[in-house]
């Protein structure tokens, strides 16, 4: 491994050796407190999609919306009518995406592999959400700088992902042992993230984060 490999990818501090099993390393950041897996580790594209493929959420399926509605919920609790947003990395399955529309807000598409549509990074939007996507992205810096880059003054973004806990509780931690999650946020993570974007931040249960983008006066 490079020295690049072990400098965290959000804040690109040093990181030391957190935790190691019989298929990967992981890596703690002093700094913003992410844990993620060296590069060596990932998988190729093909790979990755191949296991997002084998997901089989059902847009309509109840499970999966009673999921889904530990954040949508919290989030339209606090939109405005006729809100427009993104859903990042919406799957093969846009649920959410329904779900909100059908609360009369419009909501746009794009995800890498099943919804294609980068220009939607060139919009801005009154929010944006990202369910189960984070702890997949290699470079998490890039990707949420420029996700809240897209968010209106006021805007929300709206993340599921579960947390780290503490060492102790990673070692044995189920959600670690999926092959494309590489990125592991913890709430001192996302309160890295809302002391660099000056924003709000409401931790909602087990695995929902909002932000919400400082208001110009």
């Amino acid at each position: 491994m490079t020295a690049s490999d072990l400098s965290c990818p959000l804040c690109a501090a040093a990181t030391s050796l957190y935790c190691t099993d019989r298929r990967r390393v992981y890596y703690h950041c002093p700094v913003c407190a992410l844990v993620h897996v060296p590069r060596e580790w990932h998988l190729d594209s093909q790979a990755e999609r191949a296991i997002y493929d084998l997901h089989e959420n059902d847009t309509d399926e109840p499970g999966y919306r009673r999921f889904l509605s530990r954040l949508a919920e919290p989030l339209l609790a606090r939109l405005a009518p006729a809100s427009e947003g993104l859903d990042f990395g919406c799957g093969p399955a846009p649920a959410l995406a329904s779900m909100l529309r059908d609360q009369g807000h419009r909501v746009a598409l794009h995800d890498l592999y099943y919804h294609p549509a980068p220009d939607l990074l060139e919009r801005q939007w009154d929010f944006i959400t990202a369910t189960e996507v984070v702890e997949h992205l290699a470079q998490p810096a890039c990707e949420l700088e420029r996700l809240w880059s897209c968010l209106k003054p006021g805007g929300w973004l709206a993340i599921m992902t579960k947390r780290v806990r503490d060492q102790q509780a990673f070692q044995t931690w189920h959600y670690k042992n999926d092959l494309t999650h590489i990125s592991f946020f913890s709430d001192d993570t996302f309160k890295w993230l809302a002391e660099r974007w000056t924003a709000e931040l409401q931790i909602v249960g087990a695995d929902v984060i909002l932000l919400r983008k400082h208001q110009a006066r």
